[in-house]
């Protein structure tokens, strides 16, 4: 008795498919051994994707921004958002920009001219963010402000920007304080070691933020 080796049933498998029909030779080819070692199955493991950067710019006081009214030239203005967060308006006089996304302050701004006018087309462009900075102060070696013109930032990046943390700092109880919408500071907890291992979702600073390093 013989026995029949893999070689000698790859030959006959090739034998029987050059004399079988299209869709015969289709079925066999599909039933054929893979080699040693494949996988049939494609690898359908979930590759780590950069989390999604959703934080937008909010205008602060500083900023100087154009505000352009489709075919009114005299709505359009350049215009800087003054300290107390404000800007002034022909028509409506003043608005309150501070803490707006630029999508945010043109939609408040349509709504107050169609008191005025039909259906107003408004566009806010950020011209200079000369308020696009925040703050790192406490148990890091050079505290101060961190310039974020450049691009989003984490809190971990912002923390090495100023130099990294010092000895005695308490890694794991860092705060954020961030001024809200109406007015109300909220407190964001980051912590550190959790962060530099990978785990949790990044935080992003935004202008006008304090990262505050305790002891």
């Amino acid at each position: 008795m013989k026995i029949r080796t893999p070689l000698s049933c790859c030959v006959v498998t090739s034998a029987v498919l050059a004399f079988a029909s299209p869709a015969t030779a289709r079925q066999l080819a599909s039933a054929r051994p893979t080699a040693a070692g494949s996988s049939d199955k494609a690898d359908t493991k979930a590759k780590p994707q950069a989390p999604a950067l959703t934080e937008e710019y909010r205008l602060g006081s500083g900023d100087k921004i154009r505000v352009e009214v489709y075919k009114d030239t005299q709505l359009s203005q350049s215009v800087q958002v003054r300290p107390d967060g404000k800007i002034t308006l022909p028509l409506i006089g003043d608005v309150q920009a501070d803490n707006k996304t630029p999508i945010q302050l043109r939609d408040v701004i349509t709504t107050q001219l169609k008191t005025y006018m039909t259906n107003p087309v408004v566009t806010v462009i950020v011209v200079e963010a000369s308020a696009a900075v925040a703050y790192v102060v406490g148990e890091v070696t050079h505290p101060g402000t961190i310039n974020l013109q450049g691009g989003p930032i984490t809190a971990l990046q912002a923390i090495a920007m100023a130099g990294g943390l010092k000895d005695f700092a308490n890694a794991k109880n860092i705060r954020i304080l961030r001024k809200g919408p109406s007015g109300a500071v909220q407190t964001i907890a980051f912590n550190y070691k959790d962060a530099i291992r990978g785990s949790g979702t990044p935080v992003y600073l935004r202008p006008g933020d304090t990262m505050v390093v305790p002891d």
